[in-house]
């Protein structure tokens, strides 16, 4: 029986893609949050060599979140799409997202 922690319909009900692709964004979700408890750690710490290993395993926490957004980008064209237009760019991020809808930059607050 599927339960709320874990999914939100009954996973007899999805499909294996839907599957893996819940399968891939729960992963990102734990893999970026062991970043950050990584990340807490190693600015608390007053230990060097202690805060040297939680940079080192909060990067390794960075790559499988990086492999899993991969998955994602490849396995879905919307995150295909939206990777292809905000990844590795310069400037404003909003500006980038009127251009590619052919709008104005919203305002500055």
């Amino acid at each position: 029986m599927a339960t709320s922690a874990e999914w939100h319909e009954n996973y007899g009900d999805m499909s294996e893609a839907a599957l893996n692709f819940s399968r891939a964004v729960k992963s990102v979700q734990e893999e970026l949050e062991a970043v950050d408890w990584y990340n807490q750690r190693a600015e608390a710490t007053h230990d060097e060599q202690l805060r040297r290993i939680l940079l080192h395993n909060r990067n390794e926490e960075i790559e499988h979140a990086i492999m899993a957004l991969e998955y994602l980008r490849r396995s879905n064209p919307v995150f295909d799409a939206h990777m292809r237009t905000y990844l590795f760019t310069e400037g404003d991020i909003t500006e980038i997202e009127a251009q590619a809808q052919d709008g104005p930059a919203p305002e500055p607050l």
